[in-house]
């Protein structure tokens, strides 16, 4: 008679219960209240999965404005900080229930290449977004929906 496997313990097929999920979650961040959404629901499932949970803002690159003389570069450094000071203070509110490992990942340039290409850097096994509000991606298409289109990674969108 075979012995019962406990919890951890690898069966006959080589599955180790409580590793299937994803490993490592990244999540888009711009600061609106659907990212916010986004990010909270990624935390809960980095948490629940034990996973570690990438943060990605991407700074929008605006050449036209540059011209003009506004220095949207320090804007956007600026935004990053407090998407940061942000992010640290909601995870210093929840240490003492559970810890999650996260770090924070700042680029330069459109949104759906910099999320793509941090996703694959990292080796993502899931990618969260929040649904766009501006009436205009209805036409063109999101991020949300270029990512899910281009088929690469299981994503996730929060309203």
């Amino acid at each position: 008679m075979a012995e019962p496997t406990t919890p951890g313990a690898q069966g006959a097929s080589g599955f180790e219960l409580g590793t299937d999920g994803p490993l490592v979650i990244v999540v888009g961040v711009d600061g609106s209240e659907s990212s916010w959404r986004a990010a909270a629901y990624a935390g809960g499932l980095a948490r629940r999965q034990r996973a570690m949970l990438a943060v990605v803002y991407v700074q929008p690159w605006m050449p036209m404005v540059t011209a003009m003389g506004a220095d949207v570069q320090a804007l956007t450094t600026d935004i990053a900080d407090e998407l940061v000071q942000e992010i640290r203070e909601a995870v210093e509110r929840v240490e003492d229930v559970f810890t999650i490992r996260w770090k924070f990942l700042t680029r330069r340039g459109d949104p759906y290449t910099e999320l793509s290409k941090a996703a694959d850097e990292l080796g993502a096994d899931a990618v969260v977004v929040g649904a766009s509000q501006q009436a205009g991606h209805r036409l063109i298409g999101s991020v949300a929906v270029r990512l899910v289109r281009s088929g690469r990674w299981p994503v996730t969108v929060v309203p």
